[in-house]
């Protein structure tokens, strides 16, 4: 299985017991569509290995018990701190305005007026507020991702419309830094 084809599902925080049980702690908005894993990839030394759960429990909201079948205390201890990946082709499909934030790179963004806010390059999701970072013309254009703005995702276009606040473009823009 390859990376761009699966999705960050978590990560695993610590053991739990001396059967080779680990927590993992979900990334999610959603913790409940993954009541019933079959099997998860664990990013070990750079590649996405497969590991098979036996049974599973809630611990939090977003923390689940993992028992995989033929662990040991020391194939767990091998796995705390690793990132857990699921194949993308296991999201539930999105309609309406709601995208997945993988899904939008690439797309335009455009104002309510049509005008080009610029391209998706990537998402932040990585601070409180998450936000798009666009190029337009060679300009870094950082636009705050807040759904009353979003008022139309278009799939077939690649093509996110919003409603921006007058000047926000002008604001969030700088030049792009090359790396040499």
């Amino acid at each position: 299985m390859r990376k761009e084809d699966c999705y960050f599902l978590g990560k695993i925080t610590r053991t739990h017991g001396l059967a080779g049980n680990v927590m993992m702690k979900l990334d999610t908005d959603q913790p409940q569509l993954y009541d019933k894993l079959d099997a998860v990839f664990v990013e070990i030394n750079g590649l996405l290995v497969p590991f098979f759960v036996e049974k599973q429990q809630w611990t939090k909201e977003d923390t689940k018990i993992i028992f995989f079948k033929n662990a040991t205390l020391a194939s767990a201890e091998q796995k705390v701190g690793k990132n857990v990946f699921l194949p993308l082709s296991t999201l539930p499909e999105l309609s309406g305005n709601q995208f997945y934030y993988h899904e939008v790179i690439g797309f335009e963004v455009q104002n309510e007026n049509g005008e080009s806010c610029g391209i998706i390059r990537e998402v932040n999701d990585a601070v409180a507020q998450h936000y798009f970072i666009l190029n337009l013309e060679g300009q870094e254009v950082i636009v705050p991702i807040i759904r009353d703005w979003i008022l139309e995702v278009n799939r077939e276009q690649k093509l996110i419309r919003m409603q921006l606040p007058e000047g926000l473009i002008d604001v969030f823009t700088k030049p792009v830094v090359k790396d040499e």
